[in-house]
């Protein structure tokens, strides 16, 4: 229904903003503004709340002088929509508890997961850091002294039918958890190239899989007790963490970079009431990693009544699914080698009744997955430093990273 969401400040800075579908041009954002701020149409002086502008529907509320926007090419309810936006801000106050520019920048990782979950009905994909209380005595009865890092990204990528990147983001964690005794300071090196802020340079560089661009951030955010006050020399980070499992730093990245897995689907009629559908994904990490868990789903036409699956011969820990009640086929993969492709072919059959194009009628085709030890933004952890020595201390840290789709989608 919706193609985007965002929020504008009175300036026409843009605060949030998501799209779901990838159809409508870039710089939406700036046209809104302009269209409102100078409006001058029917002989009033404020914009309504709806309006059509070059084929694309604009649809807007203003709360707390903050412009609260959605946008479609599609013919939708007037009043749903704007009781949706009403309502999205009103989730986001009681998430927040005040509504205002400050507060949407500063909670920006926790606006988005509730985005999705209202827009998309997605659920939040539960934290992969370790749950397990790592407070535990070692056989001789002593303490264990130990720290735990994990930065963990959830990624959201639309391709279009020919497999161009419509848009990307990053949504990305950096999480803590920590068992050290007397309060230690502990100093947390990034990339030496990391820059906060695009500053009008280029779109993400990424020439090689291991990375040679600077690693370039929209914005980011970071917990009470860091302190940043040799971050911009040195991109250290220096913190006295507190007892458990803590965020060190929210970031977001809005930039074109390398996806993890590509997919390609085709569906043609093969006869009468007939059609077959190709999808193939290919992983695109290095042959060093795995990723686990896959699911792909797609939804199909209303009126297929059978699908039937061929799989690659050889293909092992692969499931298929055809679900009668809401006409979707899903694809499970226990696991994905980096490198390697996979194929699904499945023949459909429809009922008689009378149908249109089936292949604006299928789609699109979505994937979840986890990846470990694999990061999309190249956000490193260089080293984490124990200031205060200490005989007790683990010397060992350990760092997991891990990327999870948040909404990983390749139109048909």
């Amino acid at each position: 229904m919706i193609s985007q969401f965002f929020v504008l400040s009175q300036r026409g800075d843009n605060i949030v903003f998501r799209d779901y579908r990838g159809e409508i041009q870039k710089g939406s954002t700036e046209i809104f503004f302009r269209k409102v701020k100078f409006w001058k149409e029917d002989g009033q002086e404020e914009a309504p709340p709806v309006f059509n502008l070059d084929g694309v529907n604009y649809f807007h509320v203003k709360v707390v002088g903050l412009f609260f926007v959605a946008t479609t090419r599609v013919n939708v309810s007037p009043s749903l929509v704007l009781e949706l936006l009403q309502r999205i801000a009103r989730v986001i106050k009681d998430y927040l508890g005040i509504l205002n520019e400050e507060s949407l920048r500063k909670n920006f990782v926790l606006v988005y997961e509730l985005l999705d979950e209202v827009i998309q009905g997605t659920k939040r994909m539960p934290g992969t850091a370790v749950t397990k209380s790592v407070v535990a005595n070692d056989p001789t009865g002593r303490r264990r002294e130990e720290i735990f890092v994990d930065l963990i990204e959830k990624i959201s990528i639309t391709f279009s039918s020919s497999g161009y990147i419509l848009t990307s983001e990053i949504d990305g964690t950096i999480q803590m958890k920590s068992y050290l005794t007397g309060n230690p300071e502990i100093r947390l090196a990034l990339n030496d190239d990391l820059t906060i802020g695009r500053g009008g340079r280029s779109v993400f560089d990424y020439r090689s899989s291991s990375g040679t661009g600077a690693v370039i951030l929209d914005d980011c955010n970071f917990h009470e007790s860091v302190h940043l006050d040799s971050f911009e020399m040195d991109k250290t980070l220096s913190l006295v963490p507190p007892d458990g499992e803590f965020t060190v730093m929210n970031y977001r990245l809005t930039q074109e970079f390398k996806p993890p897995f590509r997919v390609n689907t085709l569906i043609e009629e093969t006869g009468a009431l007939k059609a077959e559908v190709i999808i193939k994904v290919r992983a695109e990490f290095s042959s060093s990693i795995t990723a686990n868990t896959i699911m792909v789903q797609m939804p199909l036409p209303k009126y297929t009544t059978r699908a039937s699956f061929e799989l690659e011969p050889g293909a092992i820990g692969q499931t298929t699914n055809f679900k009668e009640a809401n006409r979707r086929l899903e694809w499970g993969l226990k696991k994905i080698v980096g490198g390697s492709e996979h194929t699904l072919r499945a023949k459909l059959t429809f009922s008689p009744e009378s149908h249109g194009n089936i292949t604006k009628e299928s789609g699109p085709v979505s994937m979840t997955f986890t990846i470990p030890m694999y990061n999309a933004s190249r956000l490193q952890v260089k080293y984490l430093q124990i200031a205060k020595k200490s005989g007790t201390y683990n010397p060992y840290r350990w760092v997991r990273y891990v990327t999870q789709a948040n909404s990983y989608v390749a139109r048909i």
